[in-house]
């Protein structure tokens, strides 16, 4: 039997619950779909050397040096240890927080929880955020362009950039050998 949708009343009760273990988690955490921000407030007299972080590609713990850690446990997905990064940062009122960078491995998913161990909330209602081409990395803002200019071109009836290219080709080689017949030339 397949799996019925969730009437309102269910999804409302489903976020409401989700919105209360998240909220008693003793950190807080956003995530965009290739990194991971959490942040944890501690006492305001304390300095990074009272605090232990160990970021390594599957686990993290934090917290303050000889206490309980605030987060420990295993990752859902690994992270690029060398371009994870932490900072101890005073707030407005005097009080200090810890800040967690992680960056994801896999940049096409998103996590269920920071830790396996944490409740999890429901990726499917995750609304992402619009991205600008600028956001991109270089070669993925080359092949996004592409693949706009060429949906474009396609609407207009007009040969995407891969048939552009072998067209030249063709008219660079017909120029090149004008004894060659090619009135019966198909490109493909």
């Amino acid at each position: 039997m397949a799996d019925k949708d969730p009437s309102p009343a269910e999804d409302a009760a489903a976020r409401k619950k989700e919105a209360e273990e998240q909220a008693a988690l003793p950190y807080k955490w956003t995530q965009t779909i290739g990194e991971l921000d959490l942040s944890f407030n501690v006492p305001g007299n304390l300095k990074s050397r009272d605090l232990v972080v160990d970021i390594k590609k599957l686990t993290l713990t934090a917290g303050i040096r000889g206490q309980e850690p605030i987060i420990s446990g295993d990752l859902p997905h690994a992270v690029r240890v060398d371009d994870s990064t932490w900072t101890l940062s005073t707030n407005s009122d005097g009080t200090k927080s810890v800040e967690i960078h992680l960056d994801k491995v896999n940049k096409m998913e998103w996590w269920a929880h920071v830790v396996t161990s944490a409740p999890t909330i429901d990726v499917t209602k995750i609304q992402p955020e619009n991205s600008k081409l600028s956001d991109l990395d270089g070669e993925t803002r080359g092949m996004v362009e592409k693949m706009m200019f060429d949906q474009r071109q396609k609407e207009a009836g007009l040969p995407t950039s891969d048939e552009q290219k072998k067209m030249d080709i063709l008219k660079k080689f017909q120029e090149q050998h004008p004894e060659m017949d090619f009135s019966k030339a198909k490109i493909q």
